[in-house]
């Protein structure tokens, strides 16, 4: 087996993995897969965002017809991120093609990038504490209920378009964003859409605004078709069996997990020795668990979800232990 098939095996396999965190969590396409290709491939960062923006044009559909099929997917709001995104997502490939293809063309992506996986990342921890602060809330009675059927928002459109255009420009320069940014916007803006809603509306939206980017650097990017294709092999199938694996795994323990990998990604891209990463991990590692457990117990939530999940589980089996009771003696005064 020469050396490029050895490649290309592992490249499949690297996207069959992105896949499947894609599918489990809705987000970490481009965030994981671009660095991937840059650090451990050796791929130029402008071939690397245009060949996987061109690959997740193609995996993208896959988990939105999911979210269409359920109705999941706020109309409304799609339409006016995409009219924002689309133009900006091309917009952003036309800056980079101006910009020019030397070295320091290729370092300033690079640092793009890294500052991208790093606010990534930060918007992760931030969407689990406003979730936390959002279940606090709704169980304390302070907070709105939480809407029970499809939930009717009335689209703010200005905010709206600045949303897309903004995460569209950010895509089509550095191919992360569509899968994070776009969905902390939409949480900040519309608190009221359930969390099935805000991921069905971010994917779907997401379609059209990769297409465009991905239509983009076609033309004008630096796109390898040699690198795209195994990138489309491993990551279908990889998204197809994440998506079947959402409902049996803690999508928290995966987000969590994302996080930690796109913070190890966005120091190396920004350039940080390994001395310094790894001091940065050990201590992300170590603190980050405690002070989470810590604001768990501020909101009046057990330290570990675990915890949590077998109290839940336990007060399901009591009451149905005390209806099927209730039920019974029921039966028995019966005539």
């Amino acid at each position: 087996m020469t050396q490029s098939s050895i490649m290309d095996l592992t490249m499949v396999a690297a996207a069959f993995g992105v896949g499947i965190v894609v599918g489990l969590t809705g987000m970490g396409g481009g965030a994981l897969m671009t660095p991937i290709l840059v650090l451990f491939f050796n791929v130029p960062p402008l071939t690397a965002v245009s060949s996987d923006l061109v690959a997740s044009a193609v995996m993208k559909p896959v988990g939105s017809a999911v979210h269409l099929r359920r109705g999941t997917v706020n109309h409304q709001l799609v339409k006016w991120l995409a009219i924002g995104s689309i133009p900006s997502a091309f917009c952003g490939v036309l800056i980079l093609k101006a910009l020019g293809d030397d070295q320091s063309v290729q370092a300033g992506i690079k640092l793009a990038l890294g500052i991208a996986l790093m606010i990534t990342a930060v918007l992760l921890v931030v969407r689990a504490y406003m979730r936390l602060v959002e279940r606090a809330r709704t169980r304390s009675g302070s907070g709105p209920l939480q809407p029970q059927g499809r939930p009717e928002v009335v689209p703010k459109v200005l905010q709206t378009l600045l949303l897309g255009v903004g995460g569209g420009l950010i895509v089509g320069m550095t191919s992360v964003g569509s899968g994070s940014i776009v969905i902390i916007g939409l949480m900040m803006i519309y608190p009221g859409l359930k969390a099935s809603q805000l991921v069905g509306t971010d994917l779907l939206q997401a379609v059209p605004m990769v297409a465009a980017a991905a239509l983009g650097h076609m033309l004008f990017g630096s796109l390898d078709f040699g690198i795209t294709l195994p990138l489309i092999v491993g990551s279908i199938p990889g998204v197809y069996l994440g998506a079947q694996m959402s409902s049996r795994l803690s999508g928290g323990l995966v987000r969590r997990a994302l996080a930690f990998v796109l913070l190890a990604s966005a120091l190396k891209m920004l350039g940080v020795d390994n001395l310094t990463t790894g001091t940065i991990l050990l201590v992300a590692l170590l603190v980050a668990p405690v002070l989470w457990m810590f604001l768990r117990r501020r909101y009046g939530f057990p330290a570990l979800a675990w915890t949590e999940k077998r109290q839940r589980a336990e007060s399901r089996r009591l009451a149905e232990t005390a209806t099927g009771s209730n039920t019974g003696q029921g039966g028995q005064e019966s005539p």
